[in-house]
């Protein structure tokens, strides 16, 4: 048996972080077994769907190292529609479905009437031997067993078992026709010839239901492996409209994809010995589904920062100053994308032409060692670019009450005859001196008048490469 795995994402919005863990998951499954990854599109939601969404997510998989070339797929789950239809008249002419013309009040009333109860109760079965016939408004429900138990063998969750009884006689065609995601969902499966399913615990309530479908329609059920939920730090489910959860912001806010899918593996699952930092064919190597571990997964943002800063350690310089580059030239999404988005790279403060790639590589070096995502990298070397710094009044109030050294530090930096950062430390230290200041009182103000913030490269190294003439002009601007 090939073994065949799927990722099944909806084009609805933003790529969750843990549909990325997810398709991770599947994919390196799927390449220690030899077998096949596929992407899905369940597309059934037109009114929710966009192009450009499922364009997100080619792009956000390929972002994270899964390549268009090694899956099959795209497929779309509309492109189904006629498989799902048969499905469902097929359990109807076997007895495995009815149709039924109950609303949501119908089913309430009998609630009320029976049990006084104001709390809906679910499907009380009331149209199973009423004989209907398709017809507008009749939904069509699947005929679940009355007695015993669906076991539910999940590769990391054991046996979950559910009592047939408590399970109603769910709806898996509406009634306009069209097929729920419940029966899509499994006819899908079966037409891609799926044998394992890795997805989210979330999926875990609905598996006794696609369980009871597949062996309705004379097949066997895949394997199942429902993974840990991702939670935030207050140990909820991460959500859309409260927690950042998009990878496309991680991605342009500028997290390395080693980094973030190193990361995202770790989310309920280690590899051996005690380190969690590791070659990627490392987890290629190691990971096994049955030691992933059920509890929730707490999405730390700060370790996820840590992580990518060790990434960022790791590149050779060449490779830094290439990883910087979309934050430092572009191309940049413009205001407006930005706002549809919800996410893009914001632009420099500086004009294009200003850029000079010599004078960043002169400390390209300097700013890795100092940050932690790329997104920083701007506003370490926007001085460089720029006529005058963008100044941070807080900084400079603060620096300010030392300034009185400037017209010194000014008069013996234009009598310094080698401009390199020792020449310029060693002058400073003697100026600082000559007022009672140590040299880091001295620098403060020095720094906020060329840099524009208290917080930075190391100063001497960055009048260096700013040059003799600029830095002058901007000490006599602060001290103005």
């Amino acid at each position: 048996m090939t073994v065949r795995v799927r990722f099944a994402p909806s084009p609805t919005g933003m790529f969750h972080v843990g549909g990325a863990r997810s398709a991770l998951q599947n994919a390196v499954f799927a390449k220690q077994q030899g077998g096949v990854f596929v992407l899905r599109i369940e597309d059934t939601d037109a009114a929710r769907n966009r192009p450009e969404w499922t364009e997100g997510i080619l792009s956000a998989l390929e972002w994270i190292g899964i390549a268009r070339d090694t899956y099959e797929g795209p497929l779309f789950q509309s492109s189904y529609h006629a498989e799902h239809t048969k499905a469902a008249q097929q359990l109807f002419d076997a007895g495995k479905a009815y149709y039924c013309d109950c609303t949501r009040d119908d089913v309430q009333a009998r609630a009320d009437n029976k049990a006084g109860s104001a709390k809906y109760a679910g499907y009380d079965g009331f149209c199973r031997d009423r004989g209907l016939s398709a017809g507008e408004g009749r939904a069509l429900r699947f005929r679940t067993p009355d007695e015993g138990v669906t076991k539910v063998v999940d590769l990391i969750r054991g046996e979950p078992t559910f009592e047939n009884k408590l399970i109603e006689d769910f709806v898996i065609a509406r009634g306009d026709g069209s097929p729920v995601f419940l029966l899509a969902n499994v006819v899908d499966d079966m037409t891609m010839g799926i044998t394992h399913v890795i997805r989210a615990e979330e999926h875990l309530p609905n598996t006794p239901k696609q369980q009871l479908l597949w062996e309705a329609l004379g097949k066997t059920p895949p394997v199942w492996a429902h993974v840990p939920v991702v939670v935030n730090e207050k140990r909820q489910k991460l959500s859309k409209r409260r927690d950042k959860v998009a990878l496309e912001m991680y991605r342009d806010e500028g997290y390395l994809a080693a980094a973030m899918r190193n990361y995202l593996m770790l989310l309920g699952w280690a590899p051996s010995g005690d380190r969690e930092i590791v070659p990627w064919s490392v987890i290629e190597d190691e990971f096994r589904l049955d030691e992933v571990n059920p509890s929730p997964a707490f999405f730390d943002e700060k370790k996820l920062r840590a992580f990518n800063g060790e990434y960022i350690r790791a590149l050779s310089v060449p490779e830094f100053t290439e990883a910087c580059a979309p934050w430092l030239t572009g191309p940049f999404p413009t205001e407006q994308e930005r706002a549809e988005r919800g996410y893009g790279i914001t632009p420099p403060p500086w004009s294009p032409e200003a850029y000079d790639p010599a004078v960043f590589g002169q400390v390209a070096e300097l700013v890795q060692t100092r940050i932690t995502v790329l997104s920083e990298v701007p506003s370490y070397v926007d001085f460089l670019f720029l006529d005058s710094p963008l100044l941070d009044e807080a900084s400079w109030a603060k620096a300010s009450k030392d300034a009185g050294i400037l017209p010194d530090v000014i008069a013996a930096l234009r009598e310094l005859s080698s401009w390199d950062a020792e020449s310029l430390k060693n002058t400073l230290v003697t100026v600082g001196e000559a007022h009672g200041l140590k040299l880091g009182k001295a620098q403060a103000p020095v720094r906020v008048a060329v840099t524009g913030r208290s917080v930075g490269l190391p100063l001497f190294e960055s009048l260096e490469v700013l040059g003799r003439e600029r830095t002058l002009r901007r000490l006599a601007a602060a001290a103005a």
